[in-house]
Parts: C-alpha cells; sequence; structure tokens
C-alpha cells in the first residue's frame, strides 16, 4: 500500500510505494522543511498536523525524484 502526506484530514502530496519516498519527495518539494526522525516527537521541519500515512491509490505509483534513495534527515 502507498503513503502519502497529510494535513490533518486532507491528502496534500502524491502517493508513493514507500514512506521513505513519500518523506523524501514532501522535503524536496519544499512541503517540508525536515523529515521527523523516530524519537523526535515533534520535528521544526513539520508543520502542525501533518502525517504521513497509508492511502489506497488505484492509479500509478509515482518514483521517487532521481537521485534520491536514502532519507536526507537533518539532526
Amino acid at each position: 500500500m502507498p503513503y502519502a502526506l497529510f494535513d490533518r484530514d486532507r491528502q496534500i502530496d502524491q502517493a508513493f510505494p514507500t514512506e521513505n519516498q513519500a518523506w523524501e519527495h514532501a522535503l524536496v518539494s519544499g512541503l517540508i522543511l525536515d523529515v521527523p526522525v523516530a524519537d523526535d516527537a515533534a520535528s521544526e521541519g513539520l508543520p502542525s498536523g501533518y502525517h504521513m500515512k497509508l492511502v489506497s491509490y488505484d492509479g500509478e505509483l509515482l518514483d521517487p525524484a532521481p537521485g534520491l534513495t536514502q532519507s536526507k534527515r537533518n539532526s
């Protein structure tokens, strides 16, 4: 199942095959300033209400931008 970025209950970005790819696209696209880290309760780069979740998607999934293979987390 694919993942997409949401602002509360509204999907605000495209769906991607993995959660990592969806976070990377949101970062590169400027939708977020930083990718949240698992042990960081509130990332400064993530606006309030933003979260990633599984979506049902019948269309074609997008591949990540060329060159993106690992999360670009700012620690």
